[in-house]
């Protein structure tokens, strides 16, 4: 019998990996190129926060349906379909720019079907990376994903205002479908791990409406989690109010200066490569909630507020420094504690869950925070508005100066959320009071011997 040679362990995630960091450095450069696209036609950040909204609403609704599935069919194949709805949609945009027909609502429509395509993405990933890979090494694989986010980062938006003069939109979108096809290779490559026989099937006896459900009731019965959730949709809703202006208030402060904005977020990913790589070689402080609660503050204080507190490059690409950096932190530390708590066999249900429960503040934040700046706060900090006396000292007048001060709101708040968690036993005790997966097979074994 032929031996399978196909990569396998350490050496299947360092190749899936690598495949999904040159995809998501594709994804990335269509990402600012539409970003600048749909900013030049409009001037509105009610616009690219309405872009946001229509690419994540799928995502987080899809997302019980999807960890249902996820843990009922191949994990790997799971993946492959995954990126190939986000090629499909990114082929739907480069047909209507072409033919010259492209609308702002077309990137609502696009956006919307990767977004259910990408809520089979994470719960597949992150559950076959738990068979993959031992679990001390949980946080560490956090750290790579983080760095490769943040090398993508750095990388393409300096490559897409670089090209864009040259190629134009055209070609960067045929630039991120190429980098599709380097992902669905490496996948199609490499040997992943499948759960159990046994847990396979029971897991299909169950009605897909039952499982659905199923990470739901996982989660609720274990006021651990119930707590670590509260905290991240709270903290989330700050921080999705403050990061989703950013962009259009850099825009807005800097008269539509595209370099000034990538040379920001490229100095952002650097630090998001510092700290994905620190998380990488470190694996995180030894009691995980430590990394989440201050890794989480620091990114909000020295991140989202100082951002909005800035009035040029040197503080604005320091701000985006500081919060890049300790996100591999606070990523790398929740993730590894869930990892290592939940069976591998639920964890695309309960991790699509978890997705559900923390994102839907996004798009929330995305749905308000647009009017509300466009409408209140940007007016009330021009010239002679109305905050202009009071609050103009502290973040200037005109353009962006409004966006800058819902910002530096944001940043506070959050800081004061994730710190209030320490208040709380069941989230502070979280890795005592919730034993490791495998402990919870040996005492089963125990029980039933």
């Amino acid at each position: 019998m032929r031996e399978d040679r196909r990569p396998t362990g350490i050496w299947a995630f360092g190749l899936v990996w690598a495949g999904q960091v040159v995809s998501l450095l594709g994804s990335s450069m269509t990402w600012f190129a539409l970003t600048l696209w749909a900013w030049q036609t409009t001037g509105q950040a009610t616009t690219l926060a309405l872009v946001s909204f229509f690419a994540f609403i799928p995502t987080l609704l899809f997302s019980p349906l999807a960890g249902a599935l996820v843990d009922r069919w191949n994990r790997k194949w799971v993946m492959i379909l995954s990126d190939f709805g986000a090629t499909l949609a990114t082929l739907l945009v480069l047909l209507l720019y072409t033919t010259n027909h492209l609308q702002i609502w077309h990137l609502y429509v696009v956006g919307a079907l990767g977004g259910v395509f990408l809520a089979l993405q994470f719960p597949a990933y992150s559950a076959a990376m738990t068979l993959v890979l031992p679990k001390e090494h949980y946080a560490r694989a956090e750290g790579m994903i983080a760095t490769g986010q943040s090398l993508a980062g750095i990388l393409a938006p300096l490559l897409a205002a670089a090209l864009l003069g040259v190629i134009h939109l055209t070609g960067i979108l045929l630039i991120d479908l190429f980098t599709f096809l380097i992902a669905l290779v490496t996948l199609l490559w490499v040997r992943l791990p499948e759960p159990g026989v046994i847990e396979a099937r029971r897991i299909r006896r169950e009605s897909l409406w039952q499982a659905m459900l199923y990470g739901f009731r996982y989660i609720f019965r274990r006021r651990s989690l119930v707590a670590l959730q509260t905290i991240f949709f709270f903290g989330n809703l700050l921080e999705a109010s403050g990061s989703t202006l950013i962009a259009p208030m850099l825009l807005a402060r800097t008269h539509n200066n595209e370099l000034m904005l990538g040379s920001v977020q490229s100095v952002g990913a650097i630090g998001g490569v510092l700290g994905g790589t620190l998380v990488g070689i470190w694996g995180g402080p030894k009691r995980k909630i430590h990394g989440i609660l201050i890794g989480w503050a620091l990114s909000n204080l020295l991140g989202i507020t100082l951002m909005g507190l800035g009035s040029g490059f040197l503080v604005w690409a320091a701000a985006s420094f500081f919060f890049a950096f300790f996100t591999p932190i606070v990523n790398g530390s929740y993730q590894a504690i869930l990892q290592s708590k939940i069976t591998p066999a639920v964890q695309g249900r309960v991790f699509s869950t978890k997705l559900l429960m923390t994102q839907i503040p996004f798009p929330l934040a995305m749905l308000f925070v647009g009017p509300l700046a466009d409408h209140l706060f940007e007016p009330a900090l021009m010239p002679q508005g109305p905050l202009a006396a009071s609050v103009g000292q502290w973040v200037g007048t005109g353009p962006g100066a409004g966006m800058a001060l819902i910002i530096i709101l944001a940043g506070l708040g959050g800081t004061l959320i994730v710190l209030a968690g320490y208040a709380f036993s069941t989230l502070r005790n979280i890795e005592e009071l919730l034993p490791d997966y495998d402990r919870q097979v040996i005492r089963s074994a125990e029980a039933h011997a």
